[in-house]
């Protein structure tokens, strides 16, 4: 287990220079010069070659490479050009909200999926399994954002029961939270089911109804607990998705969250506070699947046992 865990951290470690790598040559690789774009087409020479040198790009790529890494591990990411604060604190104090409505996604799409595969596992071939297994389809085959502005339109604008954007209170989140959700559903429901088609069939199932229990009692304490262990790995995975994924969602429904103010400093070229929100998500990501690779070690007796 020791192993087990010393590979996955180590591994994580990689994975977040790479994100630290990324980061730094896509910015430096975008069209355009950067001092032009913050200070606008009516900026003289002398005013863009100042804020050059302020942003350290009238150094060499290896120079700029270096000091950005000492940046990153001081979490020094300089001031947003556009609000005049410290970029870091600035993504910080968005990401509450995101991490509200990923949560909230990830909810509706715990109970939803584990339900509706449960349902579908054990009506297999039969009409409300074909039901469950269209509705995960479409899920998963629609993107995000028309789901939410036909979400906004039904329920928004023409039932008016719920709110249309913003943060507020329990009206404000559903809608964003279930649009975010719905491909993590369709995931679930489809690995719930087949996790759950597998273990019926298995001996120690088979021995539980022999004995005489009752169909829930064999189904929910004896095969769900088995079927679960590849879910619990793969509902980390996504909720680190969510956090990510959650850009778009935001920018429908005018969710104050870290992925809206990234699509805002991306068009408005505010590097600093586009560096330190990707490290920021791209962070959380890789420790939530260190947390769930930890999690995994101790459900799976193969890996606590070291085989």
């Amino acid at each position: 287990m020791t192993a087990y865990l010393t590979r996955r951290i180590v591994f994580a470690l990689f994975v977040l220079c790479g994100a630290v790598t990324i980061v730094f040559l896509v910015l430096r690789l975008v069209p355009g010069d950067p001092a032009q774009l913050i200070l606008g087409s009516d900026a003289t020479a002398q005013e863009i070659a100042t804020l050059r040198t302020q942003m350290g790009l009238d150094r060499s790529l290896f120079v700029q490479y270096g000091i950005y890494l000492g940046d990153v591990a001081r979490f020094d990411f300089g001031d947003s050009y556009r609000y005049h604060r410290d970029a870091m604190t600035l993504v910080v104090d968005r990401l509450p909200a995101t991490i509200q409505l990923a949560v909230a996604a990830m909810v509706i799409a715990l109970i939803l999926g584990i339900g509706l595969g449960v349902v579908a596992a054990l009506r297999v071939n039969r009409l409300a399994d074909r039901v469950v297994s269209v509705f995960a389809l479409l899920s998963q085959s629609m993107p995000s954002f028309w789901i939410g502005i036909v979400l906004i339109l039904v329920f928004a604008r023409q039932l008016n029961l719920l709110a249309s954007g913003g943060r507020g209170g329990l009206d404000r989140l559903i809608l964003p939270a279930f649009t975010l959700a719905l491909p993590v559903i369709a995931i679930l429901i489809r690995l719930t089911r087949s996790g759950l088609l597998d273990v019926v069939h298995e001996n120690y199932i088979q021995t539980a109804r022999a004995k005489g229990l009752r169909e829930r009692i064999v189904i929910f304490p004896h095969a769900i607990r088995n079927a679960l262990i590849p879910i619990v790995t793969v509902a980390g995975i996504e909720f680190g998705k969510l956090l990510g994924g959650a850009v778009i969602v935001e920018t429908v429904f005018a969710w104050p969250g870290a992925g809206r103010l990234l699509i805002d400093s991306i068009s408005a070229r505010d590097y600093n506070v586009v560096q330190a929100a990707i490290l920021l998500i791209a962070g959380g990501f890789v420790l939530i699947n260190l947390i769930v690779d930890v999690l995994y070690g101790y459900l799976d007796p193969r890996i606590r046992l070291g085989r």
